[in-house]
């Protein structure tokens, strides 16, 4: 019934008793889930988890803080390791200027070169955005990127961007932070925005939702960020979580 569809089952945090978590989370009544990469080792392991469950996918990509030291073989594995058809997405990748760990002119190489994957194998791509809502904007526009279209993972951009990421065929999903009583963007893309464009997930092991804020997340909380979406349309709870799955079973092919 429900779906998270970006949790890090592949985290140091998650990943020594990823089994529990994916049977709460299955008892809780997530269904689906996708287990996402953010650099090589992680995205591999993605796959071996995603290869022991019918419900469960994995993405592969290089996230923005993760870049630094990418070589073309990297990229040759990723295109590769894209194909497993248990392989749903590519990332996560895009901008982060707020850790600074790696430069700009990294991040729009390895962004650029991602985008290029993803249109090659056609899978949609997942979308880290921090602290870059304009630079990520332009990068996907300047890259024909809605040839795929995606997701933006965890928006936390403005009510009025998210309306031009979707004109670039991409979807917003909205994890934790919509619970967070100050926040009034994620609320209002959660009233407002045609569900249509809409998705559920955690990012596990982080951004617990309210009343669990600032500990350690689970997939099974997305039914929390399904509550919550449905209570500020005034919609039941059965009926979000029904067009969440259709959203990204039509986006993720599965």
């Amino acid at each position: 019934m429900f779906v998270d569809t970006h949790v890090h089952l592949n985290s140091e945090q998650l990943i020594m008793e990823y089994r529990e978590v994916i049977q709460r989370a299955y008892e809780a009544g997530v269904t689906k889930m996708i287990v996402v990469g953010y650099d090589r080792d992680t995205s591999i392991t993605a796959i071996k988890i995603a290869k022991q469950y019918d419900f469960v996918y994995a993405s592969v990509g290089f996230h923005p803080t993760e870049v630094a030291n990418i070589t073309p073989e990297d990229y040759e594995w990723l295109e590769e390791a894209a194909k497993h058809p248990k392989v749903v997405a590519i990332g996560e990748c895009g901008y982060d200027f707020h850790w600074k760990i790696t430069t700009p002119q990294q991040q729009k190489l390895a962004f650029k070169k991602q985008i290029q994957i993803a249109k090659e194998v056609r899978k949609p791509l997942i979308i880290h955005m921090r602290d870059a809502t304009q630079a990520t904007f332009d990068t996907l526009r300047e890259y024909d990127a809605f040839m795929v279209g995606g997701v933006m993972h965890c928006y936390s951009g403005s009510y009025e961007m998210a309306k031009e990421f979707i004109g670039l065929n991409f979807y917003i999903s909205l994890g934790g932070p919509v619970t967070f009583k100050n926040a009034v963007e994620a609320k209002k893309i959660a009233s407002d925005i045609d569900i249509k464009h809409l998705l559920s997930e955690t990012d596990s092991p982080y951004l617990a939702p309210d009343p669990y804020r600032g500990e350690l997340n689970e997939p099974k909380n997305v039914v929390l960020v399904v509550e919550e979406i449905a209570r500020l349309r005034g919609q039941s709870v059965e009926d979000v979580a029904s067009v969440l799955m259709k959203n990204t079973e039509q986006l993720f092919h599965i």
